[in-house]
C-alpha cells in the first residue's frame, strides 16, 4: 500500500461531505486525512482526502467519486508535482527552566509563538507532514499539555487549476 492525495472538487451544498464520507466508509477504505474548505468560487469547495491504498483500490475509489451527482472533479496530486500542507497548534508545559529550549526549538522549526503564559506556550507551526511530525516528537519531551492537527491540504504546482478545468467541463 502507499500514500495517495486527492484533490475533489465538490459543489458547495450541504450533505456533500457526508455522502462522500459515506461512500468511502461504506466501501471499507480508510481516511488518513480530509480537509474541506471553499475555494475562489463560492459555489465550490476542495476536499483534500489522503489513503494509504493500493493503487487498485485508489481507481475504485476515483470512480465510485466520479459517479457522484455533486463531485466536479477529481485529480490525483503527487508529492513532486503539488505542494502539501498541515498546520499544527501545539500547547506545551513550558516553566522557566525549558522556557529558553521550547523557543528555541520553534525557531528552528520556523514555528510561530502564538501564545506564551508562565506555565505553557502554545506554538503554530505549518509544512509537509514530515516537519510537522518532527516538530511534534522534538516537543513531547517537554510535555504536550493539548494538540489540533489540520488535515492536508494540497495544491498542484504550475499555472494549471483544477478549478478553472471543472468549470469549463460542467
Amino acid at each position: 500500500m502507499s500514500t495517495h492525495t486527492l484533490s475533489v472538487l465538490v459543489e458547495n451544498k450541504p450533505g456533500v461531505l457526508a455522502r462522500i464520507a459515506g461512500l468511502i466508509s461504506r466501501r471499507g477504505f480508510n481516511i488518513e486525512s480530509l480537509a474541506v474548505g471553499p475555494t475562489e468560487h463560492e459555489e465550490i469547495s476542495r476536499m483534500t482526502i489522503v489513503f494509504d491504498v493500493d493503487p487498485v483500490v485508489l481507481e475504485q475509489v476515483t470512480k465510485q467519486l466520479n459517479k457522484l451527482v455533486e463531485v466536479l472533479k477529481v485529480v490525483e496530486l503527487e508529492p513532486g508535482a503539488s505542494v502539501q500542507r498541515e498546520v499544527l497548534l501545539i500547547k506545551v508545559r513550558c516553566d522557566n527552566g525549558a522556557r529558553a529550549q521550547v523557543l528555541q526549538l520553534a525557531d528552528v522549526f520556523r514555528a510561530n509563538v502564538i501564545d506564551l503564559q508562565p506555565d505553557s506556550v502554545i506554538i503554530q507551526t505549518t509544512g509537509a507532514r514530515e516537519k510537522v511530525a518532527a516538530f511534534l516528537a522534538a516537543l513531547e519531551p517537554y510535555g504536550v499539555r493539548e494538540l489540533v492537527q489540520s488535515g492536508v491540504i494540497a495544491m498542484g504546482r504550475g499555472s494549471r487549476s483544477i478549478t478553472d478545468r471543472a468549470l469549463r467541463s460542467a
